[in-house]
């Protein structure tokens, strides 16, 4: 029965994840219009695939493995599930139509330093690796958190938050 509860909440998180998939395309055409430019589009395609993967390997590892759902560390980590979505949905009010899961920035916008912006600078990264560690720790499978926070932290993060810092450079040059 227990089992039952990790596929919902992934089933839960992937509906959530297809919710950030049309907000950022009614984004995309708002920032296309306003003369937004594109950056970084090489590791867009490895982030989706990484990012299924977790959600895949959530499901498949418990299945598997055989893990044990375990309340001092399930209970915690649905909490911290729970607190990155809303960290990630902060961040998608505070940026407004500028939200994107690919890296658009429309030249001349002052960056943005509200809301969580105020104390991170990527804030929404903090959400990807505080969920990347807490979504599989739900129902132990560990292996999957190890997997996906060394590949997000090795393949991509190390290439996404420069390539979005020199977007935000040039665009914000003549602000």
């Amino acid at each position: 029965m227990l089992t039952l509860y990790v596929v919902v909440v992934v089933a839960l998180t992937a509906v959530e994840r297809l919710a950030e998939l049309v907000v950022s395309s009614r984004n995309a055409r708002w920032s296309f219009e306003r003369g937004g430019v594109e950056s970084g589009r090489g590791h867009f395609p490895a982030m989706v695939a990484l990012h299924t993967g977790l959600l895949v390997a959530c499901v498949v590892e418990v299945l598997v493995a055989d893990r044990p759902f375990l309340p001092w560390l399930g209970w915690p980590a649905l909490a911290l599930v729970v607190a990155s979505q809303a960290l990630r949905w902060w961040c998608i009010a505070t940026l407004g139509p500028r939200w994107n899961t690919r890296v658009i920035v429309v030249p001349g916008l002052p960056l943005v330093a509200r809301g969580p912006y105020r104390w991170f600078r990527h804030p929404n990264y903090v959400a990807v690796v505080v969920e990347g560690i807490a979504l599989p720790l739900v129902h132990t499978a560990w292996v999957t958190a190890l997997a996906f926070t060394v590949l997000n932290a090795v393949l991509l993060l190390r290439f996404r938050i420069p390539a979005e810092e020199r977007a935000l450079r040039a665009a914000t040059a003549d602000a």
